[in-house]
């Protein structure tokens, strides 16, 4: 039988390498869902990556829902930035590195393409993993192309996202597209209701179901429930 693996400790061990080599603070390639998910990964690897957040979500099938979500993103990156300072600042304070965001297209019919004959399908099953690998393996080419260290994504922090198919997802398409993948299970060490405060202390919009039509439909049966 296999043993679980615990990508938070794995997380943990490369982070902790990172400063033993002597080498330049390491480029990350920052899938990212939604700025709620976004906020906490972001206070905690900023520390040790220089970031460019890639928001890329087609699977959202309202378009003002889609451009809300992204303009939720680019405002907590901006109030980020205007707290960064150097890991140690001549305050003492440890912020981190200045954040950059990458907005992807807005393709929706590509989401649909993947999910035709899954529609039915509850969500956190197939069509979810077959979202999860159209929103990983643009972040991946675009990673590889763009000479990033590393790749990875938000969506391990939600306890309704699978984190051990994510990361299944991740490192094969790190071998397919020559970068490497950052493993992770954001939720861990309190994640996500770190994530919770944050968007307190932001403002921030949390949305409730994940973006889909799919999703939506069946967060609206299970309220009248």
């Amino acid at each position: 039988m296999n043993a679980v693996r615990n990508y938070q400790k794995e997380l943990d061990n490369i982070i902790t390498a990172l400063g033993e080599d002597g080498k330049e603070v390491p480029t990350l390639f920052l899938h990212s869902c939604c700025a709620p998910c976004s906020s906490y990964v972001l206070e905690y690897l900023r520390k040790y990556f220089r970031i460019t957040v890639f928001y890329y979500n087609p699977n959202i099938t309202e378009e003002e829902e889609y451009r809300k979500r992204a303009a939720e993103q680019k405002k907590l990156i901006a109030a980020y930035n205007e707290k960064a300072l150097c890991v140690r600042g001549e305050d003492g304070s440890q912020h981190g590195y200045y954040i950059d965001v990458m907005e992807g297209d807005y393709e929706p019919q590509r989401f649909f393409e993947i999910a035709r004959g899954l529609e039915r399908c509850p969500e956190g099953k197939e069509r979810c993993f077959a979202c999860y690998a159209l929103r990983l393996r643009e972040t991946a080419q675009r990673a590889g192309a763009g000479g990033y260290d590393y790749f990875t994504t938000t969506l391990t922090i939600s306890p309704l996202k699978n984190a051990a198919k994510l990361n299944e997802i991740g490192e094969q398409l790190a071998k397919e597209c020559g970068v490497s993948w950052l493993p992770s299970d954001f939720k861990k060490k309190n994640g996500y209701k770190r994530s919770v405060e944050l968007s307190k202390e932001y403002g921030l919009y949390r949305q409730d179901y994940c973006g889909c039509i799919y999703s939506r439909s069946q967060r609206q049966q299970e309220s009248v429930r």
